[in-house]
């Protein structure tokens, strides 16, 4: 079993990482560790789409990477947004699809960008990192203490 790490960032925000296999049981805990954060930080609200969203990034990391692993984070860089990031090993973006009604597949990217405030993908040299934000809709009432970043 993999332990999620927790880390500050040099601007003090808080992060939550885990290298996880590249397999279908690794959303579990990709939905685990993003709960995880979220309550940490006193965003319960965001739960359901936080955990959707990772699910379905690494449902895609899963079944188009190829990759042996991939690495899955949370953070909260600014108070008003959550950065959910899975990275793996393939260059390969992924693509919104139109899948008729009847198709048992390909709604993933059409689920994320309808529950993320904004998506992309950053591609690197040695692969890529496939992001979602979610927006904290106040704020100020959802402010982490600040020694949640090391829980």
């Amino acid at each position: 079993m993999t332990t999620p790490t927790t880390r500050s960032t040099a601007i003090g925000a808080p992060a939550y990482s885990e290298t996880l296999p590249c397999e279908d049981a690794s959303a579990r805990r990709a939905r685990l560790l993003v709960g995880a954060a979220l309550n940490a930080w006193g965003l319960g609200d965001l739960i359901d789409a936080g955990t959707l969203i990772v699910s379905e990034l690494v449902a895609n990391a899963v079944q188009h990477s190829g990759c042996p692993t991939m690495r899955v984070s949370i953070s909260r860089g600014s108070d008003d947004r959550v950065h959910i990031t899975v990275s793996d090993n393939s260059r390969a973006a992924p693509v919104v699809r139109k899948p008729s009604s009847d198709a048992e597949a390909g709604r993933g990217m059409l689920l994320i960008d309808a529950h993320a405030y904004r998506w992309n993908t950053d591609v690197c040299r040695w692969g890529k990192h496939v992001w979602a934000e979610l927006l904290v809709e106040n704020p100020d009432q959802h402010v982490a203490p600040p020694d949640s970043a090391h829980t």
